[in-house]
């Protein structure tokens, strides 16, 4: 998924969905701008994704959230090391449906983190995410906290 080499003749939708973790998750890319300023990505619910009562396993939805800001972050501040740092989910309604992962990074968010990075050569942005139902519903707010650090930096959760 890095920026460059060999992958850069595909689309950031193609990779992202032949990564093999999702590739087996069968997601499905609806829109992901040029620049990860606005990501959707439908997670079916299928019968490896379902729970004995019928909804969306919390662990499938945590997979598929868990990158998605630090390679948007990846797309923006490609000379530093980016990481998820925390991931917390907080499970409103029953997945009981294909959901959709909503992601946008508004243009000043990245000038607050850019101005951070200046300032002190380091940022730890928190971003938030959800998953709506079929039916319209939030299912699933994420809360993801991303280490953004210099690449030979040695304490990278300082």
């Amino acid at each position: 998924m890095r920026p460059g080499g060999r992958l850069r003749l595909f689309s950031n939708a193609l990779r992202l969905k032949w990564y093999p973790p999702f590739w087996l998750m069968r997601i499905r890319i609806i829109e992901i701008s040029r620049d990860w300023t606005h990501v959707r990505i439908l997670l079916p619910l299928t019968i490896i994704s379902r729970n004995a009562w019928g909804n969306m396993f919390g662990g499938f939805q945590a997979c598929l959230a868990d990158p998605i800001p630090a390679l948007a972050c990846l797309q923006h501040f490609s000379g530093h090391r980016i990481a998820t740092r925390r991931l917390v989910l907080d499970f409103i309604r029953p997945g009981n449906s294909d959901l959709v992962l909503e992601f946008d990074l508004p243009p000043s968010r990245l000038v607050a983190i850019q101005d951070e990075l200046v300032r002190r050569g380091r940022s730890t942005p928190t971003f938030e995410m959800r998953y709506v139902r079929a039916d319209g519903k939030t299912c699933t707010m994420i809360r993801n906290t991303v280490a953004i650090r210099p690449p030979d930096d040695i304490n990278p959760r300082g």
